[in-house]
């Protein structure tokens, strides 16, 4: 089944035990793949396209699909 919520820096943050920023510094750096939604300036990614890029990633590891976010953007 496709996961089309929406997650923003603070969702992907969680995902992956980060902090927001880095998130964002991610971005900033090019190692994010392209939003998928932009509102208000605002950068959203579908929760699916944030766990092909964490599978993708250098060093995964290995987070499992039910570690998702408690708080997703809906």
């Amino acid at each position: 089944m496709t996961d089309r919520r929406l997650w923003s820096y603070k969702e992907i943050a969680a995902h992956i035990k980060v902090q927001p920023d880095t998130v964002r510094s991610y971005r900033k750096h090019g190692l994010l793949p392209p939003p998928d939604h932009v509102e208000g300036g605002k950068p959203f990614w579908y929760a699916d396209t944030v766990r092909a890029w964490v599978a993708s990633r250098p060093g995964n590891r290995g987070r499992r699909d039910d570690e998702a976010p408690d708080h997703p953007v809906s």
